[in-house]
């Protein structure tokens, strides 16, 4: 009898462990389309007692990157984040370059937090460019030269595994991540691009069927040892 309740309770727990990893699954593949947007790896171990054991990692690997021709789109080729700044002064880091001009004429994401310290562009200018550097610089007229109005920040951290995800596409610092460092000198940043999700919608979906039969035959387990289970409690009545 003690065999059998051992058998439901790493039953119970695989199973557990399983809709953990099809709910990481089931989120990378609603973010296929999502503009920098890192996929999970959900790592797996069958330990010797019978045990699944999870562990959740980030796939930090490039995702391509396409034309947009849009002058405040900007992808980042490389390792690295953006830091962006909310409207109370919070910090987050990201790779979703689909920038835009605010109201007061300042970089800002989608969702109205300030790219970097500050960047205005002036509404005047005739054109603007952002740097490789991650330079910003602005163009009175055709044939004015170029003047600097900011920098685009580039930023890494030692172990971008333990940034912690807290709004889409943001992430903040964690005591595993490490403090955020500034990169200098590099050639990172692409105007007029935006970075894919670097999802495999495919091999990801293929993951999620074979989920769905694993966890369809460990349900069944539990299925057939309950009953042996039961079965046993009467005769034993």
């Amino acid at each position: 009898m003690q065999n059998l309740q051992g058998i439901i309770r790493r039953s119970t727990n695989n199973v557990t462990n399983q809709w953990e990893r099809l709910g990481y699954i089931a989120n990378d593949l609603a973010n296929t389309n999502t503009i920098g947007y890192k996929g999970i790896r959900f790592e797996q171990m069958l330990q010797a007692d019978g045990y699944l054991t999870g562990a959740v990692r980030t796939n930090y690997e490039q995702g391509s990157i396409r034309v947009t021709s849009n002058p405040f789109d900007v992808a980042i080729d490389g390792a690295g984040f953006i830091p962006v700044f909310s409207k109370n002064g919070e910090v987050a880091y990201t790779r979703d370059g689909s920038f835009k001009q605010g109201k007061d004429g300042y970089l800002m994401t989608n969702d109205d937090w300030i790219v970097g310290n500050g960047i205005k562009i002036p509404s005047n200018c005739y054109k603007f460019q952002i740097k490789p550097n991650g330079d910003v610089v602005a163009y009175d007229a055709k044939d004015a030269p170029p003047k600097k109005i900011g920098n685009i920040p580039l930023v890494r951290f030692d172990c971008p595994e333990g940034l912690e995800q807290t709004d889409m596409n943001k992430l903040t610092p964690t005591d595993e991540s490490g403090e955020a460092m500034l990169v200098k000198n590099h050639t990172c940043f692409k105007q007029n691009n935006l970075e894919n999700s670097n999802v495999d919608m495919f091999a990801t979906v293929g993951d999620m069927l074979r989920m769905n039969a694993s966890m369809l035959a460990s349900t069944r387990m539990m299925k057939v040892v309950d009953d042996m289970y039961n079965k046993g409690i009467n005769i034993r009545e």
